[in-house]
């Protein structure tokens, strides 16, 4: 199910005309949360979810009584996958729209595009996606898992299972260029030894030269931070070489976006990898949020990893506003910086004070049967990375994303 601009304008009070919610006696003015995702183009498949991880996280906490007694009403745009609309759209939600918050922003271009922009206005900002780390922005917080949370937990894991020998195919922009800089630690940490690494543009689809390249390097695993629908054309490629059986594959990015259900078991099975969400979790917490967005979106079952830890930061953030009796940016900031915590169907998030980001729990996975299975869980991992370059206690000024030494 897709969301149009429209219904999400809407907000929670859309919800309660439509009679899926009972209405909540409220006072007149709301609080502004503004949202900007792709909800069209390339990384819709990432983005949709993500609307609708914002649909029901708002109605639930207007059925709960609002915030301050308010109700939270959602704008939103459609960035359409194109990057110039993304610091569009900021400028208009801040200078036009005068929200109170905003949360959206997929790939980290897009963060940056709008991070800015929420320094410039004074308007809190919540990136909810995994990344390559090292961002230090008092007035940002970030829900996704950093290299330090999951990388270091896949490579060991992966390399157990098949061998010493790695080769590393990743985007060719930041997420993929730093990414791939942490596996190679990590596999070196581990003992073992990178054979080769490879970059490719978003829109490459044809990996053709490059499982051949692989096939000669002979390594016994290959790690793939490849992003969008383009780069899945990598994994049933490798598969119809014949290659599946033969290598070991692992990634630090699919399946957030559910590509192992698109992908045939034939293709997808085996393949190992490390977030803080699976459907799969067997928790009272996220059986009952299942049961909750099917119920909402007419049995529709495609919250994957970054549209949880989108749900997740929605509802931190209405932890901070309650917290702090106040919706003003500073007391909020502050309210959350005491450390504040929930527990959601990824399990216990809790907001590290130092760098703003999240002590969150990683999964160990693999793919089975277009499930994700989950193998091991392992608690609350610290951003330990950021935590090396970024202290906002001592530096509360700090505005950098730091490329941390590897």
């Amino acid at each position: 199910m897709s969301l149009n601009r429209r219904e999400l304008l809407g907000g929670a009070a859309a919800l309660t005309t439509a009679g899926l919610l009972p209405r909540v006696a409220l006072a007149a003015d709301t609080i502004r949360l503004g949202s900007i995702l792709d909800q069209s183009g390339p990384f819709d498949a990432y983005g949709k979810p993500m609307a609708m991880a914002t649909q029901l996280a708002v109605a639930e906490i207007n059925e709960a009584g609002g915030l301050l007694g308010r109700e939270v009403e959602v704008v939103a745009y459609d960035t359409q996958s194109d990057m110039a609309l993304y610091s569009q759209y900021a400028q208009q939600l801040t200078r036009q729209d005068r929200v109170d918050v905003v949360h959206g922003g997929i790939l980290s271009a897009s963060r940056e595009a709008i991070r800015q922009t929420m320094r410039k206005t004074g308007t809190l900002y919540f990136y909810n996606v995994l990344y390559e780390g090292g961002v230090c922005d008092r007035n940002i917080f970030i829900n996704g898992v950093t290299p330090a949370q999951q990388v270091e937990a896949l490579v060991p894991y992966a390399m157990n299972n098949s061998g010493k020998k790695v080769y590393i195919l990743a985007a060719d922009y930041n997420y993929g260029q730093i990414t791939a800089r942490w596996i190679e630690k990590f596999v070196r940490d581990n003992g073992g030894e990178v054979v080769g690494t490879d970059f490719f543009p978003l829109d490459v689809s044809d990996f053709g030269s490059t499982i051949a390249k692989v096939q000669t390097a002979a390594p016994d695993l290959v790690i793939a931070p490849l992003v969008g629908g383009p780069h899945l054309s990598f994994f049933r490629q490798w598969a119809a070489a014949g290659m599946k059986d033969k290598i070991a594959l692992a990634s630090t990015t699919l399946g957030v976006g559910n590509e192992h259900k698109v992908l045939t078991p034939e293709e997808g099975n085996g393949i190992m990898c490390a977030y803080n969400y699976s459907q799969e979790l067997d928790t009272p917490e996220n059986r009952e949020f299942m049961a909750r967005w099917a119920a909402m979106f007419d049995g529709d079952q495609s919250m994957h990893e970054i549209a949880v830890s989108h749900y997740h930061g929605l509802h931190t953030w209405a932890e901070g506003v309650r917290k702090a009796d106040s919706i003003e940016r500073e007391a909020v900031i502050e309210a959350l910086e005491t450390g504040v915590s929930i527990t959601g169907p990824g399990g216990k998030v809790t907001v590290d004070p130092q760098t703003h980001h999240a002590i969150l729990d990683v999964h160990l996975m693999e793919m089975r049967d277009q499930k994700m299975a989950v193998i091991e869980t392992l608690p609350q991992r610290a951003p330990i990375d950021t935590q090396a370059v970024c202290d906002l206690g001592a530096n509360p000024d700090d505005n950098t994303q730091y490329e941390i030494e590897i």
